[in-house]
């Protein structure tokens, strides 16, 4: 009951600020809503401030006001164009994750706690906060043998604050979706709990920190991109130490330019090491945005701040593949069939009629560069093309959809004249022919190989085994029906003997 009261009593002060920005039922949409609710929201925004902007806006301005977890909130409320619109998405997009910087005497204490040592025992220099975000703030340091490093802290009690308010989002939610169908068709808790559970891995820098090792060691053989060395010993928990990289950051375009970066060939290797990470390892950076990338002094890409990453199991990365390459190619009946294979739309809807509203979205970009498409409005069909066939959002596909957008972003901020299918083809092309081309057949086979010879030992055992059945059958002590019903010892050791038999014959003649 108390927790309940709490929850609501949080709410009613998140309604509050938003009614001071005219954000909780801004004008602009109020029309939409029953009387009473155009009423109340009114009365809500009489001596509202800021109402000549625009109503994504005011809701960025509102949650910059209310704290670290409805930034959050925004942010990911921007990887959803299909429902707030496009104009608001992208007003939400550039919420930023700035905050003031809690004092340096903090960030010390919160150091020597982690570590058992004076901060002057394990930095020779350690500065003043350089950058401050919603969850935590970076220093520059020194370390005793001379590397420069960046060391992230957390905000004191975060934890506790983000838990609490993402419980109220969470009560919140719930009585959302029982409002109506629409509603529930937008999914609010599971967007909640995908949010959570996104917060929860960046409130342990220790998960950021295995991350950027095991993004560097799948990234290892691309020589033109750079991720910072983690520094183990002085990692933990609420504080993360990595390799200071110097450099230029990709939203700084004079800089780049002054440099020489050759901008084009920037904007292909951002697509291209995004494509990399999804397709080829499953696991990705998912907040690639310019503020993260930086060129370093050598000119190679770095990726920094790794609290918000990505996976994919085998299937997803398959059936994305699949459905990029088939709009590469122009194949939109082959892409409707991955959607229907991959259960995104439900068999009662027809493949031909999906792949006719496909190809109305994918002929139109083929050819075209960044500057000749307008990708809101692109995205914008897409999205009522998947309404229209009852196509909900895979959960598990949120972040991968909000990194595209993000990185295409980028490339078209480097380089507006960027052919977006050209660039991407190459790498997806390359990941379609390691999956399902010859060599992917041949590991396949060579799996049903091995899986055929752990068995054989087994075989004379099978034998026997149907040699006892057959004995049984004849003497009319069982009979078929009773075989089957008798755990089918008979049967599996039939078909297990067959199935073998069958690979090991198929591996003879492959390997021959």
């Amino acid at each position: 009951m108390f927790t309940a009261l709490t929850d609501y009593v949080r709410l009613a002060r998140a309604g509050w600020t938003l009614t001071r920005h005219d954000a909780l039922i801004p004008r602009e949409f109020a029309h939409l809503t029953p009387t009473a609710l155009q009423v109340f929201g009114t009365l809500t925004r009489i001596g509202a401030r800021g109402r000549a902007r625009r109503p994504g806006e005011r809701l960025a301005s509102a949650f910059e006001r209310l704290g670290p977890a409805y930034v959050k909130l925004g942010q990911f409320m921007a990887t959803r164009p299909d429902i707030i619109g496009f104009e608001m998405a992208a007003d939400l997009g550039r919420l930023q994750d700035k905050m003031p910087a809690f004092p340096e005497a903090q960030a010390r204490r919160e150091i020597e706690t982690a570590f058992g040592q004076k901060i002057e025992d394990l930095f020779t220099e350690f500065s003043a906060p350089i950058a401050a975000a919603s969850i935590a703030q970076a220093h520059r340091a020194t370390l005793p043998d001379g590397r420069k490093v960046a060391v992230k802290v957390l905000r004191p009690a975060i934890e506790r604050i983000a838990a609490q308010e993402f419980r109220a989002f969470g009560r919140a939610a719930r009585n959302i979706e029982t409002l109506s169908k629409t509603a529930r068709r937008m999914e609010p808790v599971q967007f909640i709990e995908t949010l959570k559970a996104s917060a929860a891995i960046e409130l342990d820098l220790r998960m950021e920190a295995g991350a950027a090792s095991e993004l560097a060691e799948n990234l290892k053989d691309e020589p033109r991109l750079r991720i910072p060395e983690v520094i183990w010993p002085l990692s933990s928990r609420r504080v993360l130490t990595v390799e200071w990289i110097d450099g230029t950051p990709l939203g700084d375009l004079d800089a780049l330019d002054a440099r020489g970066v050759d901008r084009e060939e920037l904007a292909q290797l951002v697509l291209s090491v995004f494509l990399t990470q999804a397709l080829h390892t499953g696991f990705f950076h998912a907040d690639m945005h310019q503020g993260n990338l930086i060129v370093d002094d050598a000119g190679r890409l770095a990726l920094i701040d790794f609290g918000i990453m990505g996976r994919l199991d085998d299937v997803a990365r398959h059936t994305f593949a699949e459905i990029i390459y088939g709009f590469i190619t122009r194949n939109y009946k082959r892409t409707a069939e991955v959607h229907f294979n991959a259960g995104y739309i439900t068999p009662e809807h027809s493949i031909d009629a999906f792949a006719q509203a496909l190809r109305a979205v994918g002929e139109p970009l083929q050819g075209r560069n960044a500057a000749q498409v307008d990708m809101s409005r692109v995205l914008q069909q897409l999205f009522d093309v998947t309404a229209m066939f009852d196509m909900h959002l895979r959960p598990e596909l949120l972040l991968l959809q909000r990194t595209m957008v993000t990185v295409e972003g980028v490339a078209r901020l480097l380089d507006p004249e960027v052919d977006m299918w050209e660039a991407a083809t190459p790498t997806v092309r390359a990941y379609i022919n390691k999956a399902i081309g010859p060599q992917a057949q041949a590991d396949k086979l060579r799996i049903a190989t091995r899986k055929a010879l752990e068995i054989a030992p087994q075989l004379p055992h099978y034998v026997e085994e149907i040699g006892k059945a057959a004995e049984k059958i004849a003497d009319g002590r069982v009979t078929l029906g009773q075989a089957s019903s008798h755990n089918n010892t008979g049967a599996r050791a039939i078909l297990l003997f067959a199935g073998a038999a069958i690979v090991a014959l198929i591996a003879i003649i492959a390997f021959r």
